[in-house]
């Protein structure tokens, strides 16, 4: 009896253990805090059709949800996925440590006005030699400098905006870190220790402003999350002189587009429907219930696919806009049906050809 005790107590302490050390794991944080392979934020504009919002109140979806709810929590408050995700950054003096690397990317950094000759492009990393994650949004300013802690612009309440977070083992990161370079995204802040080196020296030339070499144009590259679920990262530099949806990615992927990107008045690109896979803009998203608004609100930058059965989802950082075909930037693909379901129901009312 006493041994069957102790071997029962024995388990228990194991497998609290095996918990600790999980949860302790750089990775994509839910809306409780806890570890996630992946999840997908939609902040409302403040701007809807026959109403005004706070501008704060977002919609969240993971792969434990049948589709997106309502978070209870506000993108400027103390809690959700966010916070939860950037915190571990924050939170302890992370950034000051020499056992991870991270970095803080944006065209519109915070405290700083805009700034040209980058990428289009914004997100922030953090991970270790074993995983860590990406988050890639599309909010100006944003994420605050780490010893600030978590600080949400009031700058980023006016519009709608996106932010895709995926958890990867570490050699996913060094083929991430080859896709920044076709990117040249703004770092502000970031730190790649001595260790870590020898395994990133794109991230490296990044970190100090200067552009690292390439071998082409554009770069699609298969990525793999923590639990194996398929991401495609296409990244176009700026002498890619196309628009990354009609020139490169629909044709690719072999799908009609529905495009939903903020496109400011006399600089959108119209649908195109030249080439043998169309790209079709996004003009109004209703979301779930009754909640309608205009694509002009929605500073978010996404796509499906037309067509049901090719269950395409795009989130990234390029919009449909002229001089945007000057500029580098990427979007993250995926096929997962629940992440497809949750975007292409939202779409009310598109421009065709």
């Amino acid at each position: 009896m006493v041994a069957e005790c102790f071997s029962f107590c024995l388990q228990i302490i194991l497998l609290f253990n095996y918990y600790t050390v999980c949860s302790a794991n750089i990775s994509c944080r839910n809306e409780a805090g806890e570890p996630v392979d992946w999840f997908v934020i939609y902040k409302m504009p403040r701007y809807k059709i026959g109403e005004v919002g706070s501008g704060v109140d977002y919609m969240y979806l993971d792969s434990s949800a049948e589709g997106w709810h309502m978070s209870k929590y506000m993108v400027n408050t103390s809690q959700g996925a966010l916070v939860s995700t950037l915190n571990q950054l924050y939170m302890g003096k992370a950034y000051e440590s020499n056992s991870s690397v991270y970095a803080l990317y944006n065209d519109a950094p915070p405290l700083t006005d805009y700034i040209r000759g980058y990428g289009h492009t914004k997100g922030a990393m953090l991970f270790d030699n074993s995983q860590g994650f990406w988050l890639s949004h599309s909010v100006p300013h944003f994420p605050s400098f780490p010893e600030k802690g978590y600080v949400y612009p009031s700058s980023g309440k006016v519009y709608g905006q996106t932010a895709l977070c995926v958890t990867y083992q570490y050699k996913q990161f060094l083929q991430i870190a080859q896709q920044m370079a076709y990117i040249f995204p703004r770092f502000y802040n970031c730190s790649v220790p001595a260790t870590f080196m020898a395994d990133l020296p794109q991230l490296v030339q990044l970190c100090k402003g200067s552009k690292p070499p390439l071998s082409s144009d554009k770069r699609e590259e298969q990525l793999f999350s923590i639990r194996g679920e398929k991401f495609v990262s296409f990244v176009k530099s700026e002498q890619f002189v196309d628009d990354i949806y009609t020139g490169w990615m629909a044709q690719v992927l072999d799908a009609d587009l529905l495009a939903e990107t903020w496109q400011r008045q006399g600089h959108e690109l119209p649908s195109n429907c030249s080439l043998p896979k169309h790209v079709m803009n996004i003009k109004r998203i209703q979301l779930p219930g009754s909640v309608r608004f205009q694509s002009y609100y929605d500073h978010s930058k996404w796509c499906v696919s037309l067509a049901y059965e090719d269950q395409v989802t795009c989130l990234g950082d390029l919009n449909r806009e002229k001089a945007q075909m000057w500029r580098g930037g990427g979007m993250v693909c995926t096929f997962n049906p629940l992440i497809y379901k949750a975007f292409r129901k939202m779409v009310d009312w598109y421009i065709g050809c």
